[in-house]
């Protein structure tokens, strides 16, 4: 949600530069702050962090993949991280305390 809120709001820090919403960083800080305000609360977890470890992919590969092949050198290791973490989110869902649970949409 901070990455997101940077983009949309200038929260905490402003961004190096300001951005239309209909553009790719725009669009990016859209799913960034709602999809992690929807794994916050357990809404749609799995659909919501299959979409966001697709957007980290493309961001990685987009942005860092171009500067070299190892993730900590071309400074890529956060979007690979969330990636990863993101597609666990996917297939184990929002647990016990989700919305998703509390409707019956999930099963542990």
């Amino acid at each position: 949600m901070e990455h997101g809120a940077q983009k949309l709001i200038s929260f905490p820090a402003p961004p190096q530069a300001m951005h239309s919403l209909f553009s790719l960083i725009g669009v990016a800080g859209i799913l960034e702050f709602f999809g992690g305000l929807l794994l916050l609360i357990g809404l749609f977890s799995r659909p919501v962090a299959f979409l966001l470890s697709g957007q980290m992919a493309v961001a990685y590969f987009m942005a860092h993949a171009p500067h070299g092949f190892w993730p900590v050198l071309n400074r890529g290791e956060l979007a690979v991280l969330y990636c990863f973490v993101f597609l666990y989110l996917a297939v184990a869902g929002g647990g016990s305390w989700s919305i998703d649970r509390l409707r019956g949409q999930e099963d542990l």
